[in-house]
């Protein structure tokens, strides 16, 4: 039986992983871990019974220890106790469903002790792609993308050969405000934002999607996973969510992966790959599909692709900026501190006032960050 942990257990992700595990019935849920919403939590460890569930709110862990002391499961808190969840003996892998900077660090610690990775944390390539990838070779375990377009690559280059990709083709819906103009993008609301018209995701990725941060992320995420440059990456838009993404080969034939808008497919193709296992669900009928239609990205309108192609181009500390930047920028969003294009100025201006590190190691990474957040704090 597969034992795993999840980083971001009550998240988006990490409650449709449960989802999966609770339906295929032979994953044993070892260790979870939240942000704060320990309720969610609670439930879960009532449910999985898992050995540790580590918060990252200190606080909140100790109301959880409390709420929980009936049963055999240890609370941990803080950067501490989701790096004991990632090192856990009788654990094969580590789901990594947590949003933002702070998995990197355990799931470095989870690849040093031998774990396979299914990465759904999007800043852990994006930031420190330098360091996660020659770790995961050298401990000789596997990097399952979770994400639905890196899954999509993934499955499309299964079997064939590296040095035979020409082009790796990332698809994006568009976003709740394709086709509008950028001075009807300066009235847009946050619950606007928010109504994303395929996926049902989180807040965070939902209006990184509106803003097209998602794709850009994607695009540099995509280069360390599949060991690509930039210039053999594309970005398409297809509205409908259909064709999760492609791979263009050499001799100009296309693999593209379907399926209906669904996060729990690409979660259960990580958790058993390489085998596939039946999933409940709808599934495409292309008679009323009718149609499959593409666009360009308007990245005249929507900078946050434009300006991720910038960061991944420049390199070195640089995707760490604008990933720090967006972050910030999204949670003010949300907040309604700020409107919608300040987004695009916080990034731009976090990146323009950078000096590239080339190589930073992780702690270096780890201060840009912070130093970023301080900057935008003083300003904002």
């Amino acid at each position: 039986m597969r034992k795993i942990a999840i980083l971001g257990s009550t998240g988006s992700i990490g409650t449709q992983t449960l989802e999966v595990v609770r339906f295929q019935k032979d994953i044993q849920v070892v260790g979870l871990s939240a942000g704060k919403n320990i309720k969610k939590l609670e439930e879960q460890i009532r449910e999985f019974s898992p050995a540790i569930a580590a918060v990252w709110d200190e606080n909140a862990a100790k109301e959880l220890a409390s709420k929980v002391a009936d049963t055999q499961t240890k609370v941990l808190a803080g950067m501490g106790g989701l790096i004991e969840l990632a090192r856990m003996e009788n654990c094969d892998m580590l789901v990594t469903a947590i949003v933002g900077m702070i998995g990197i660090r355990p799931t470095m610690e989870a690849i040093c002790s031998g774990k396979d990775i299914a990465l759904a944390n999007k800043e852990t390539l994006v930031t420190a792609g330098h360091l996660i990838m020659p770790l995961a070779e050298e401990h000789q375990v596997k990097i399952l993308p979770v994400d639905s377009e890196h899954s999509a690559i993934f499955q499309a280059l299964n079997g064939e050969t590296k040095k035979e990709v020409n082009k790796i083709l990332i698809t994006a819906s568009g976003g709740p405000f394709r086709g509008r103009s950028r001075e009807e993008l300066s009235q847009v609301t946050l619950e606007d934002t928010l109504k994303h018209p395929n996926w049902v995701m989180g807040k965070k990725i939902t209006v990184d999607s509106a803003t097209l941060v998602n794709k850009g992320l994607e695009v540099m995420e995509a280069k360390w996973l599949f060991d690509v440059e930039l210039s053999q990456i594309e970005v398409v838009v297809q509205p409908q969510s259909v064709i999760h993404s492609m791979v263009e080969f050499q001799d100009g034939s296309v693999i593209a992966q379907l399926g209906t808008p669904d996060m729990r497919l690409p979660i259960q193709y990580a958790l058993y790959y390489p085998r596939r296992r039946f999933l409940p669900g709808e599934r495409l009928d292309f008679a009323k599909l009718g149609s499959i239609t593409f666009e360009q990205p308007d990245t005249d309108t929507f900078l946050g692709l434009p300006l991720a192609m910038e960061a991944a181009k420049q390199g070195g500390s640089m995707p760490t900026v604008f990933n720090a930047a967006n972050e910030l920028a999204v949670q003010k969003f949300l907040q309604k501190k700020i409107g919608f294009l300040d987004i695009y100025d916080i990034i731009s201006q976090s990146m323009e006032r950078h000096q590239v590190i080339s190589s930073p190691e992780l702690d270096e990474i780890l201060a840009i960050e912070e130093e970023t957040y301080r900057w935008i704090e003083s300003r904002w």
